[in-house]
């Protein structure tokens, strides 16, 4: 992987290798991390397009970075919640679950497990849900976005321990959710009648 400092010095000098790079390693991601806050398709991609315009527009002045994705989300997320306020007469959008990545497995595991993945991936999506918001989104910064806890704090203006036990407890409630799903289950198959509606 490429030097994020020699990349985002590239490209505030004017080289389009920089900006094609920035973009392409990154557009998914931003649209992902959008859908988090906002069902709007259109208006996470329209934010996603202001961005990128208003860096190339402005990279002779922008600072210094050595970490080009987290540059990135703050000011995404800066930009998306400023669309999401002008737009707060519809209030239909709101916060969705955390992105769970696509699991890829070859054809016979898909074939014999498959079953048993989607009602896997079922239950990790129903466990995410019932977390709070701010479970999900810290989830959501430190295993699909990778950032250290300084990063979070950041972003979430925390402080270090705070985002230290809010990761923990939130996967500790993620564990109890996923548990409890389990075990109702396992009681459903006992049972003579099937699960309880």
């Amino acid at each position: 992987m490429k030097n994020d400092e020699k990349i985002w010095n590239d490209f505030c000098r004017g080289e389009n290798y920089a900006l094609s790079y920035i973009y392409s390693n990154n557009i998914h991601l931003l649209f992902r991390y959008g859908r988090k806050f906002s069902k709007d398709n259109e208006l996470i991609k329209d934010t996603i397009q202001d961005l990128f315009f208003d860096l190339i527009r402005t990279r002779e002045n922008l600072g210094a970075t050595d970490n080009i994705r987290y540059y990135l989300l703050c000011s995404f997320r800066r930009k998306l919640f400023k669309n999401l306020s002008r737009q707060k007469s519809n209030t239909e959008g709101g916060y969705v679950s955390v992105p769970v990545p696509e699991i890829s497995y070859s054809i016979e595991q898909e074939l014999i497990s498959k079953e048993y993945l989607t009602l896997r991936d079922k239950r990790i999506k129903k466990g995410l849900s019932e977390l709070t918001t701010k479970q999900r989104e810290i989830l959501f910064y430190r295993y699909t976005c990778g950032f250290e806890y300084e990063e979070i704090c950041n972003l979430m203006s925390l402080k270090y321990d705070s985002a230290r036990k809010q990761v923990f407890r939130a996967l500790k409630a993620l564990k109890v959710i996923m548990i409890k799903d389990n075990v109702l289950i396992l009681l459903s198959m006992f049972s003579k009648n099937g699960p309880k509606k």
